[in-house]
């Protein structure tokens, strides 16, 4: 059976693009931005939620929360979602799950969800006998997490690459001294990303110019209770009493130089979000590979006139060829103020998510009554 056209009400596209809004407070990483509206019988947005990052409810139990906390009775209400509900138990239970739990009635969601662990949310929401359509804010929604649909589709995590560089593009000056560039205030910022991320990647020539722990610290200096796995990349050896071997167990060399080999490697030890860290090699290395999903750049208010540039030759010959980026308003947003620093925040600009068969479905407004279904899942 052929998918139908379906008419939303006003209400729903204000609901959808409430979620859409919500959904930009979480953080970028290993799972996508999305947001939830629980709607009334009279179209009223009851609750809100989003997904606030790994580990924590998915955006659609945070609204099922939020309506609880406020004593509001979710049975036989809408629920409008920037992402199909997920349909696995992972560090939280299934979002199929809590909505029918919730005695929703209805669910419109934006666009199906790539994730294969996680299948099955819309069929099985249907299953329960919930009315489930799909397509709603499709374009938008897809936008939102388009370097996420490229990652998840080309099996590797999503990347993040870090700049802490004065006003003049320097990461260290001529003698090679680089600490501290960047603010305390930069500095606890980027330990508290490293407290999200599965792995942090760096090179040899960092390993063996800086010796780096490349731990997560908490402001006082102590080890966080969570770490990513220490990765370093390039053929030389790490020595035996290098400091980011540590001891463990979560370091690994990555006998490479070519950036989408070593993100396979990592992505086959299950790490879904990375953060490239470093000098100049390995961060011109993943530009020029345009394997970057999200840029964050310390600004620092510093000039040093000399000393080693944050990047290296991108093979960039002619303005046309020029990588374009753009403003990211997700994760507090395009630009903050931390200490002295500007904080910037970027993703890449123009780049179209893959909608290939296998990893985003086509646009698909089906109703109930469809046997036609992508089967997806999983955020």
């Amino acid at each position: 059976m052929s998918a139908q056209a379906v008419e939303f009400s006003a209400t729903e596209k204000a609901a959808m693009d409430a979620a859409l809004t919500a959904a930009l407070a979480g953080p970028r990483g290993a799972n996508p931005l999305v947001g939830a509206v629980i709607l009334g019988a009279e179209g009223e947005q009851l609750a809100t939620g989003y997904h606030r990052g790994a580990g924590t409810a998915h955006a659609e139990a945070d609204a099922i929360s939020e309506a609880r906390r406020q004593g509001i009775d979710t049975k036989g209400t809408t629920m409008v979602v920037t992402l199909e509900p997920c349909n696995h138990v992972g560090r939280t239970g299934p979002c199929a799950q809590a909505i029918i739990a919730a005695g929703i009635a209805k669910v419109i969601y934006a666009v199906d969800d790539p994730h294969d662990p996680a299948a099955g949310g819309a069929k099985t929401l249907r299953a329960a006998g919930i009315d489930v359509t799909s397509g709603l804010g499709y374009d938008e929604s897809l936008d939102l997490n388009r370097e996420w649909f490229d990652a998840v589709a080309a099996k590797r995590p999503f990347v993040t690459l870090h700049i802490a560089q004065t006003l003049d593009s320097r990461i260290a000056a001529v003698d090679g001294t680089s600490q501290w560039i960047s603010s305390a205030e930069s500095l606890a910022d980027n330990h508290a990303l490293r407290r999200l991320i599965d792995a942090i990647l760096v090179g040899t020539g960092t390993v063996l110019i800086d010796n780096p722990r490349l731990t997560a610290r908490t402001p006082d200096g102590e080890l966080s209770q969570r770490q990513p796995v220490r990765a370093v990349m390039g053929l030389r050896d790490v020595p035996e009493g290098a400091a980011v071997r540590g001891t463990d167990g979560r370091f690994r060399h990555l006998p490479t130089r070519d950036p989408a080999e070593a993100l396979g490697m990592l992505f086959e030890e299950g790490v879904r979000h990375v953060m490239v860290e470093g000098g100049s090699s390995i961060l011109s290395t993943f530009l020029a590979a345009e394997l970057v999903d999200e840029l964050i750049v310390y600004l620092a208010p510093t000039l040093l006139g000399s000393g080693t540039p944050a990047l290296n030759d991108l093979g960039i010959g002619t303005l046309a060829e020029a990588q374009h980026w753009a403003w990211d308003e997700a994760s507090g947003g395009p630009v903050r103020t931390l200490g002295n620093d500007l904080r910037l925040h970027l993703r890449p600009a123009g780049r179209a998510a893959n909608t290939t068969k296998n990893s985003i479905p086509q646009k698909n407004m089906v109703s109930r009554s469809d046997a036609a279904e992508y089967v997806t899942g999983g955020h």
